[in-house]
């Protein structure tokens, strides 16, 4: 099974979909019955959908019932995020049309108290999987509702503290991104690294990884810098970097729009040759206001390849009249994995066995797979950007996982 993918991206794919799925299902059966651990019971072992009444929101009217957590009544970007996944998700449903869902829409009001409220209403509903919600502090209210009723949680939440005991993030980690830049950059012959991060949680994630990936591939970190948030702020450490970076041949800048239309321009003006140094970044860099940066030309970062995205917000773009938040993706493939999954055994389809399958699936963004520790894998391209804020991919995304999961 281990070249086996499952697509969950189209409608055109839904039948060779379907069939991947009755195959992973039939080899899974085998292990599901030997894996009795605490960590597999969570697999949808509460009450059956169909069985009590559904309050609030739903689309689809399968059977099989899925939650969908998200702060609808939040104001500011946390509601706009709220109700393009949303919508993201009727596109899903949609695509899905032979599968046996009920998606549940539940509104969190963007609060840990009224996520736990949502996931306990969702699961009294029957509810088997839920999806969301999108905060951490969310996430964390709602694990244990969900871990007593056995009901596994697919979260949007990139905090890797809120992951475990059948919480899975399907979300971009900034470890992911900045240990496959890493790798590449030490592959094509670059061993000496530095980084200037952000001071707070991002950086130190950042820090981790990059000297994970270093160490790895056989290279060394020269020197890490941190700056506070403060455009002003941000000079004596880029000075600090200049000075202790001359033996390094690339440099680690993970921030994403709010930083580096400040940081970036400050480097060269410190001394540091972009045309000696590679720059390598995250998947923060894939926006616009970060490729416009004229000294990031020539920059590395990893991210899905753009094709999938690109496509799917026209398609947004075309059934809803508006362009959506990056976000989206999660909500469309989260629900497409519910759905491809749904036609599994009751109490089965969900479980631990089944979700973190080390075949993986592939969505919008390409490949992708469930740690045993509820994080995940992502196999990303890697972008160079150019001229007039524009990429092109110097190394392809895989299409399938040629390791063994964890």
């Amino acid at each position: 099974m281990s070249g086996l993918v499952m697509k969950i991206s189209s409608l055109s794919r839904i039948a060779r979909l379907i069939r991947g799925r009755i195959v992973v299902l039939f080899a899974l059966a085998f292990t599901i019955s030997a894996c009795a651990g605490d960590f597999n019971r969570f697999g949808g072992q509460g009450i059956q959908g169909g069985q009590v009444p559904v309050s609030g929101e739903t689309i689809g009217a399968g059977n099989v019932r899925i939650a969908l957590l998200l702060p609808m009544s939040a104001t500011g970007n946390a509601g706009v995020a709220a109700n393009a996944i949303k919508n993201a998700a009727q596109l899903a449903v949609s695509d899905f049309q032979a599968a046996d869902i009920q998606i549940l829409v539940k509104d969190t009001g963007g609060t840990p108290a009224g996520a736990a409220a949502a996931a306990q209403t969702a699961v009294s509903e029957g509810a088997e999987l839920i999806l969301g919600p999108i905060f951490a502090a969310s996430v964390a209210s709602v694990a244990p509702v969900a871990q007593r009723a056995r009901v596994p949680v697919v979260a949007f939440s990139t905090d890797t503290n809120v992951a475990g005991r059948g919480v899975y993030l399907l979300s971009f980690l900034p470890e992911t991104d900045i240990q496959r830049v890493v790798t590449y950059a030490a592959a094509q012959g670059r061993r000496s690294f530095a980084a200037i991060l952000p001071e707070g949680a991002y950086g130190t994630i950042a820090e981790g990884a990059l000297q994970e990936a270093a160490a790895r591939s056989g290279g060394r970190v020269v020197t890490i810098e941190r700056y506070p948030p403060d455009a002003q702020a941000m000079v004596p450490a880029v000075q600090r970097l200049a000075q202790a970076a001359g033996a390094a041949d690339a440099i680690l800048i993970p921030d994403g729009p709010a930083a580096i239309p400040s940081l970036a321009p400050l480097l060269p003006v410190n001394g540091i040759d972009a045309g000696r140094v590679k720059f390598l970044g995250s998947g923060q860099w894939d926006a616009p206001a970060v490729r416009q940066v004229d000294t990031l030309i020539g920059g590395w970062y990893a991210a899905p390849n753009p094709a999938g995205w690109q496509q799917f917000q026209t398609r947004y773009a075309a059934s809803f009249g508006q362009t959506p938040p990056r976000i989206v993706t999660l909500g469309y493939d989260a629900v497409s994995l519910a759905a491809a999954l749904s036609g599994g055994v009751p109490g089965q389809r969900y479980t631990a066995n089944v979700l973190t399958n080390p075949s993986g699936f592939s969505g919008i963004d390409g490949i992708f797979r469930f740690r045993r520790n509820g994080t995940n894998e992502r196999g990303l391209a890697i972008l160079e950007i150019t001229a007039n804020g524009g990429t092109q991919i110097v190394d392809p995304a895989p299409t399938g996982f040629t390791t063994s999961g964890s």
